[in-house]
């Protein structure tokens, strides 16, 4: 799923846009792999392994494998659907200089829901039907 970010963000004209003011790398780590972001005035330059322990980005976000897959689905269970419940509920963690994704909150939380799938909506009932 993390190869289609760039993609689907970029795509996006009003994720983009919201993300203007966002210039900085920020680390995304799914199990024991961490990836570096490098966000430009809200487009995504990159996203690459990181390679030296050095490179960390002004935030991290970590979560284990299953929680990401689980996250991703087209409509994830409680505790999974939403970043912040994900850390309330210490299925991951947020750590370093939290200012930028605080001050940039709706944007991060939809690049990082970006390679969910969109889920069927359910036909409405009619009278006939119902």
């Amino acid at each position: 799923m993390i190869e289609t970010i760039m993609d689907r963000v970029n795509k996006n004209a009003g994720l983009v846009r919201r993300g203007r003011y966002v210039t900085l790398d920020f680390l995304v780590g799914i199990g024991d792999v961490d990836y570096i972001f490098r966000i430009d005035r809200g487009r995504i330059e990159s996203v690459t392994p990181r390679t030296k322990a050095m490179v960390t980005g002004h935030f991290s976000i970590r979560a284990a494998d299953d929680v990401w897959a689980e996250f991703w689905k087209p409509m994830p269970r409680r505790d999974y659907h939403d970043l912040f419940s994900m850390f309330a509920a210490g299925r991951a963690q947020l750590d370093g200089d939290v200012t930028p994704f605080m001050q940039n909150i709706r944007y991060f939380k939809d690049v990082l829901a970006a390679p969910r799938p969109v889920a069927n909506k359910p036909r409405p009932v009619t009278k006939k039907e119902g």
